[in-house]
């Protein structure tokens, strides 16, 4: 969708009049695609503060046609070495480009010296994150497509557990071949991750991959995992326990998933990002258990499946309304199993959007 691409580097333009850029080298794939549609693996985006009459794109040829049909409102340059040609390009309009910003988060020191000796008679000045800045807020286009990414995992899960494929006998690798498998066959693009299964003991590992370790009656098995649509990423975790749960592993479930849920509510507007780690985390420290919950709430997610902006003690920042973010705590016990309860949420006023829409309660099989 041309309109969306167009709205969005306009609204990149309005950085630069607090930047005091002419112009924004941007090199990043993800912050290109996020700007022009582009989905190949080498490019290169000069965006100029007058408009998209002095804003140009390259890439090689191998991508000729595919960014004719993607980038089809910008002129187009084809160059193997992309950055280095837009470069060339500005410099022989020096004085339209005097102050050319470059994504320094994403270059190299070498990379760096290059564009410095390229970008002749030009100031190129560091301009970090500005991209990112505005991909933090979600338009209604990311949006559908997290809705989109979601849903094929909540299908793909619920299409696993009816057909029996979490079960005794069955390796983690099994299950996760299998529910990644379902995710393709649900409309996913790709996964958002390499799938998380883990069974028994395993559980309390926190970010545990899949071996060829058999699940057994008695075991919660935890599956964290992902589908993607148009770029976009999901994230779910997910319990199931094989046969009638042990009375300590309802325990740890429910105190989970109140810790979740006071997580949840505390995603609105203006929350502190730290506080909402504090709302869930609290739950946990309270029920004497604050050490057995061993990484931060949450996340951001979008293009990536891990961004801005983070949800943990140390984040800094408010949440404002059209970010997507994680919720979840867990609790591990080493040796023994843990739990984690995952949702993909949208900053809404009031109460948040879910999108994976799996039940939260726990499954028996």
């Amino acid at each position: 969708m041309p309109e969306t691409h167009v709205r969005r580097r306009a609204s990149l333009r309005s950085v630069f009049q607090a930047t005091e850029l002419d112009a924004l080298l941007v090199t990043d794939l993800l912050n290109i695609r996020y700007l022009t549609g582009f989905t190949g693996s080498n490019a290169a985006l000069l965006l100029h503060e007058g408009g998209d009459a002095h804003t140009v794109f390259c890439t090689d040829g191998r991508y000729t046609e595919q960014s004719a049909a993607e980038v089809p409102d910008l002129e187009r340059v084809v160059d193997r070495a992309s950055a280095l040609a837009l470069a060339a390009r500005a410099s022989s309009h020096s004085t339209r480009y005097a102050r050319s910003g470059f994504e320094s988060q994403h270059v190299s020191v070498e990379q760096h010296e290059t564009l410095k000796h390229a970008f002749v008679d030009i100031e190129l000045r560091r301009a970090p994150g500005l991209v990112e800045g505005l991909r933090l807020i979600k338009d209604d286009t990311e949006v559908q497509a997290l809705r989109d990414a979601c849903a094929a995992a909540d299908r793909a899960l619920a299409g696993l557990i009816e057909a029996g494929g979490i079960r005794a006998g069955r390796t983690e690798r099994e299950v996760a071949r299998d529910l990644e498998n379902r995710m393709l066959e649900q409309g996913s693009d790709g996964l958002s991750f390499d799938s998380i299964v883990a069974a028994g003991a395993h559980s309390a590992i926190p970010h545990h991959q899949p071996t060829d370790a058999v699940l057994a009656v008695g075991d919660f098995v935890k599956l964290d995992f992902g589908a993607t649509a148009r770029g976009y990423h999901s994230d779910m975790t997910r319990m199931v326990v094989i046969g009638e749960p042990a009375a300590w592993q309802r325990e740890v479930y429910e105190l989970v998933r109140r810790s979740q849920a006071a997580g949840s509510e505390a995603v609105r507007p203006g929350a502190d990002v730290a506080e909402v780690d504090r709302a869930a985390r609290d739950v946990i420290t309270g029920a004497g258990r604050g050490s057995e919950f061993s990484h931060s709430l949450g996340h951001g997610v979008g293009l990536e499946v891990h961004e801005a902006p983070s949800l943990a003690t140390t984040g800094v920042g408010t949440l404002s309304a059209g970010m997507a973010v994680t919720v979840e705590p867990g609790v591990y016990l080493a040796g023994r199993g843990g739990v984690r309860i995952e949702d993909t949420l949208v900053v809404r006023d009031g109460t948040p959007e879910l999108l994976t829409l799996s039940t939260k309660d726990l499954v028996v099989v």
